[in-house]
């Protein structure tokens, strides 16, 4: 059995309250997107989205479209970013509602859970001198606003779409770290799972860094850990602890004007997977070039010289990750299908149409 590739999605593509107050009405993140400028020759900016252009998420016939080239390339589903701040306090929900009470597109998907807080830089690129207001602030209020989070995501969990590992609804959490009661958050909802009928719940942790072991977010209570080697991917590719330091004090002294936080992709995918992503518990990460310049400008993260070619080795690898576990979890994390202010997309666009679509059709 080929493994199930799950997407990233960002439901963030049409205009809503909180954006319009803050950066102007009608902003979306393609407003970021179309003002992206290359830092450096070769620099492959702005990114131009291509067949389904600068698109409207509202619009149910560009959501069926998305589905139809991610299954055409072999996607098995997507998992939208859910933002709920806690008390019943969400964003960008519009869309997926739409998608659950719709029944379209008949397309598997699974929610993510983004815990954490926004601000008014959450968006805007050069803010340094701006000060930092907070718009929804992440909270934990405790045992009722699980059962609150819980009923929201309950029509979500018993839709025929959604993805089960095992039986049981795949939720992913962004930053388990954060949560203080992670281990009775866990357990509650598997509890109101049971009592709700279904056969519990599948709980992944995102792992983002060294900071964090596998084991630790294991021992907390979660049934498998998405690993991401990212930051020990680009810590390595720098080389030397004396060229890591030098490169670290120019950023941070010129912010950004001199030395950029760029890294080749082909140095990068030398490190991206890792032994541990061979644990039946463990779901490796997919990532689908990386380039914040529209959020970040000068400060962003840049992967330069990612190409299709690139892409296909590394590809291989990570599927060669979990050829050998139960077909239940041959699970791989694409990240992402569509965050295009960080440059982390599979849709086409003009400079290489479908060629990492592609690419992930003939592996």
């Amino acid at each position: 059995m080929k493994p199930k590739i799950i997407a990233l999605y960002l439901p963030q593509y049409y205009p809503f309250k909180e954006n319009n107050e803050w950066w102007g009405t009608g902003f979306t993140e393609w407003t970021n997107v179309g003002k992206a400028k290359p830092l450096f020759k070769g620099h492959y900016q702005p990114r131009v989205p291509a067949d389904l252009g600068y698109y409207d998420l509202r619009l149910p016939c560009i959501r069926e479209q998305q589905a139809q080239l991610a299954k055409e390339a072999g996607v098995y589903g997507f998992c939208y970013w859910h933002y709920w701040f806690g008390n019943g306090k969400m964003t960008l929900q519009d869309i997926f509602e739409d998608v659950l009470a719709s029944g379209k597109p008949d397309f598997p998907f699974c929610l993510g859970w983004a815990n954490h807080s926004w601000s008014n830089k959450t968006w805007t690129k050069n803010k340094a001198f701006q000060k930092d207001v907070m718009i929804f602030e992440m909270k934990y209020p405790g045992e009722e606003d699980w059962i609150m989070h819980f009923n929201y995501c309950l029509p979500a969990f018993k839709d025929e779409r959604y993805i089960t590992v095992d039986g049981k609804p795949l939720f992913v959490i962004w930053d388990a770290m954060a949560m203080p009661d992670v281990k009775e958050f866990i357990s509650y909802w598997r509890c109101l799972a049971n009592d709700a009928g279904l056969k519990g719940m599948h709980f992944t942790a995102i792992r983002y860094g060294s900071g964090t072991s596998i084991k630790e977010l294991l021992n907390l209570g979660f049934d498998s850990v998405n690993n991401t080697n990212q930051y020990e991917a680009e810590n390595k590719a720098l080389g030397s602890v004396i060229q890591k330091k030098i490169r670290s004090l120019f950023v941070r002294i010129t912010n950004g004007e001199v030395a950029l936080r760029k890294y080749n992709y082909k140095n990068i995918i030398k490190y991206l997977s890792s032994i541990e992503d061979r644990q039946e518990n463990v779901y490796p990460t997919l990532i689908s070039g990386y380039d914040r310049t529209a959020r970040a400008g000068k400060k962003a993260t840049i992967y330069y010289n990612y190409t299709p070619e690139l892409f296909d080795k590394y590809a291989k690898e990570i599927i060669d990750e979990v050829c050998e576990k139960e077909d239940e979890h041959k699970i791989i994390f694409l990240k992402s299908w569509n965050e295009w202010a960080e440059g982390n997309y599979m849709e086409p666009d003009s400079q290489y149409g479908h060629a990492f679509l592609d690419v992930l059709r003939k592996n």
